[in-house]
């Protein structure tokens, strides 16, 4: 039986990107057709105020990334985060990546802000900090693709690290069986990339702009990501005697 996921979506692309790549919400379901857990998705643009009907049963919430501010009072972000909390009372698994990532963390108790560290752009490397039974398949590092300026820089009392380098301490973590996020971006393709560093390029200044286009002649684990995380929308705990 296959799962069935809602995608969040949480942004609207640039006009020049919108042909190519349709949104985050296509773009993770290109993503997730190449891993070998059956699942449907539906996608609900939040920007835009598409949310699922109540009659709709999900067995995951995947919230994307955003160019918006994880932080920001946008009245979209607003009733986006009552709609998750709900969720989260409720009991349902959910899902975060980059925005998403930053805003369940602020959601559940800890502190997304602008980093210190500047734009991350490009492939960037993470050591593993921790293990569960939906790691698989098992990696020695993690690599993935990346574009932000903000990081959870607190995470919530209950949350586990799974990732993290110097630069993004709090890179992946979960929260029991409920919560699993990653500032990474596993349905970026190299070509997204290159063409989010030509757009920013003004923007990130030389160092961060060489530095991303030079990273981008290495492979990532976008793939493993997403199979992580089905596998953890899958994922059954272990009954508590």
């Amino acid at each position: 039986m296959s799962l069935r996921v809602c995608i969040l979506e949480t942004d609207i692309l640039r006009p020049g990107l919108i042909d190519q790549y349709q949104g985050y919400g296509q773009m993770f379901k290109r993503l997730f057709s190449k891993q070998p857990i059956p699942a449907e998705f539906v996608v609900y643009n939040v920007v835009n105020g598409e949310y699922p009907s109540d009659d709709e049963v999900f067995d995951a919430y995947l919230v994307t990334g955003s160019k918006a501010d994880s932080f920001g009072t946008d009245p979209w972000i607003q009733t986006l985060k009552t709609y998750l909390l709900e969720r989260y009372e409720r009991g349902d698994k959910l899902l975060g990546i980059c925005f998403g990532h930053q805003l369940l963390a602020l959601l559940l108790g800890g502190k997304t802000e602008r980093a210190g560290q500047g734009w991350g752009m490009g492939i960037h490397d993470y050591k593993l900090d921790a293990k569960a039974p939906w790691m698989s398949p098992e990696v020695e590092e993690l690599t993935l693709l990346i574009s932000h300026q903000d990081q959870v820089t607190t995470l919530p009392e209950n949350a586990t690290v799974i990732a993290s380098s110097a630069f993004c301490p709090f890179a992946a973590y979960h929260i029991g069986d409920q919560v699993l996020c990653f500032q990474g971006h596993p349905e970026f393709i190299h070509d997204y990339s290159r063409e989010l560093l030509e757009i920013l390029q003004t923007t990130l200044g030389e160092k961060v702009y060489t530095n991303g286009v030079a990273s981008l002649e290495r492979d990532h684990h976008g793939a493993t990501v997403a199979e992580w995380m089905m596998r953890f929308v899958a994922h059954k705990p272990e009954a508590r005697v």
